[in-house]
Formats: structure tokens, C-alpha cells, sequence
């Protein structure tokens, strides 16, 4: 099967700067791997953009032209019959490589690894921060951030999110978003708890009931603790270490013939130290990478 990455280089989503720059970064170390079809660089001009902590709504038309873009190119990759695996960028770059692929698809589940859940609403985020809002818009809840697409949204009670354990200052009314929709979420205390493999099996059942259709997949490189990777936006404690972080890949990566697509998102170089996020983003990289040349057309 032939591969398309998709180096989203956009951080509209944020109002931290330099995730835009994580593709650029870690295509530097993949440009020569043979397995790759093509590297599409769609790239978001993010100068001047809005950090006023009291709009709402930051960033929101610049974002929808962006993310128009990057998902006509993603559809264009999927008509073309190959896997896509698209480089973030915050989050909300997710909204149309995920969209694209039940575009394609129709029938999809979804597992987000992720530290937040990104399940607010227009109407319940406090930040503004747009990338706070991509799984719910996924999920069909915030029509005004996908007003591209024109084909189903992923069923809420096939999204499943691994690693949960933080939420904007407004705790209550994302838990209450994601109960009233039906989503399951597997905390990061619960990886410990239950064990990885457990966790992702679970995960699988759940987004691709029961193996009865594929699977989008999107890995927030915050879902790791930012002891071991710093190198991005909104860091969150208490993570998962390395070791973990990649076992989470590994046993993800063993339902690969149920997988349609694939996001690695949210790295930033600006914060990282002595390139230990770009190694670990490279590692997962390669990681899918070798995977998908298992899989037989």
C-alpha cells in the first residue's frame, strides 16, 4: 500500500506558538525513507494570529480556510488509494484528516490518545483555543469548524479516547459533553491500572465494534508525560513515560488491518529539549510506518 504524508503545518488551534514547525522538523529526518509516496507540505501561514485570551472564538476564519485546504488534499490522497498519515500541527488539523477519512470511508471509529479530551463546544470552551474543540466537532457537535464537509461524522458511541487526565478550567461541562454523547474514556491512571494491552483492546472492540469497520487513528504527542517529552503546547503531568507512551503505539499498531488513517499531532520544537519529542514522534513514526507495509491490498 502506498503512503501519503501530510505535513499539516498549522498551530491556529493554539495560542502558543510552534506547532506549526513540528512537520517541517521531523520531515527533515524521514525525507529519504523509500516507503513513502509522496510528502505534501500544506502549509498555513500563522503570523499575526490572535492570542486574546477573551475571544472565543480565536483564530476562527483563518483556521476554516486552512483546514478546508488540508482536507481537499487529504481527500485527494484517499481517491488515490493510499494511506494517509498526516503531521501536525495542534489538533484541530485533526478535524480533516478524521473527516476525510469517513469521507471516504462512511463507517469509521475513532481512538484519540490524547491528555485532553478536546470534546468542548463553542458554548462550553473557556479558553478559545480551537484545538480544544476537534473531537466533538468529529463527532458532529461543532458544525460551524467542518462547514467543508458533506458526508457522515463519526458515531460518539464508536469514539473512544486513551490517556485522558486533564480538561480546560471547565471540568464539568466537558465531562458532561463527552457522558451526554456517549464516549468512553480510559484515563491515564487506568492504563496503569487495567495495563496497556488491556486498555487498547477495549479501545479496538469499542471504535471498530467488534471489528466490523476501520479505524481513525490520532496520537497527541501531550498524551506523554513532558518529563520525557517537552516538546509541545500544552503539557500535562502525570503522563504516560516513554516506554509506555510507545507500548501504547505498539498495541495500537497490531490492529493495523482496522486502521484507515493515522495523525501524529502537537509537537512543538520550540519547547522541546535536546530533541527528546522529535525522537520519540520519529520512533512512532517509523513505527507506523513498518506496520502499514504489512498490510495486503
Amino acid at each position: 500500500m502506498k503512503i501519503d504524508v501530510i505535513n499539516a503545518l498549522c498551530d491556529l488551534g493554539v495560542d502558543v506558538d510552534g506547532a506549526s514547525l513540528g512537520p517541517k522538523k521531523l520531515k527533515e529526518k524521514i525525507i529519504n525513507n523509500e516507503y513513502i509516496n509522496n510528502i505534501i507540505d500544506v502549509f498555513c501561514d500563522c503570523s499575526n494570529k490572535d492570542h486574546n485570551p477573551d475571544n472565543l472564538e480565536k483564530n476562527y476564519d483563518r483556521l476554516i480556510e486552512y483546514t478546508t485546504t488540508l482536507y481537499n488534499t487529504l481527500i485527494n490522497s484517499k481517491n488515490n488509494g493510499n494511506f494517509s498519515i498526516t503531521i501536525g500541527g495542534d489538533h484541530s488539523i485533526a478535524v480533516s484528516s478524521a473527516l476525510a477519512s469517513i469521507k471516504k470511508e462512511d463507517n469509521l471509529g475513532i481512538i484519540w490518545i490524547d491528555a485532553h479530551a478536546d470534546y468542548n463546544t463553542f458554548e462550553t470552551t473557556i479558553t478559545g483555543n480551537l484545538h480544544g474543540l476537534p473531537l466533538a466537532t468529529i463527532d458532529g457537535l461543532n458544525n460551524r469548524l467542518s462547514l467543508f464537509h458533506d458526508g457522515n461524522y463519526y458515531d460518539p458511541k464508536k469514539t473512544v479516547i486513551v490517556g485522558y487526565r486533564s480538561e480546560e478550567v471547565n471540568k464539568e461541562e466537558e465531562i458532561n459533553n463527552l457522558k451526554d454523547a456517549g464516549v468512553t474514556f480510559f484515563t491515564t491512571e487506568e492504563l496503569n491500572t487495567i495495563g496497556i494491552e488491556n486498555v487498547i483492546s477495549k479501545a479496538f472492540k469499542i471504535a471498530s465494534n467488534n471489528g466490523n469497520n476501520k479505524v481513525h487513528v490520532s496520537y497527541d504527542l501531550d498524551f506523554i508525560d513532558p518529563n520525557v517529552a517537552p516538546g509541545v503546547s500544552i503539557p500535562e503531568v502525570n503522563g504516560p513515560t516513554k516506554e509506555q507512551a510507545i507500548s501504547v503505539c505498539k498495541n495500537v499498531l497490531k490492529y493495523i488491518n482496522n486502521i484507515s488513517s493515522f495523525d501524529i499531532v502537537e509537537f512543538n520544537p520550540l519547547n522541546d529539549i535536546d530533541d527528546k519529542t522529535l525522537n520519540i514522534a520519529l520512533e512512532i513514526f517509523n513505527l507506523v510506518i513498518e506496520s502499514i507495509k504489512t498490510i495486503q491490498n
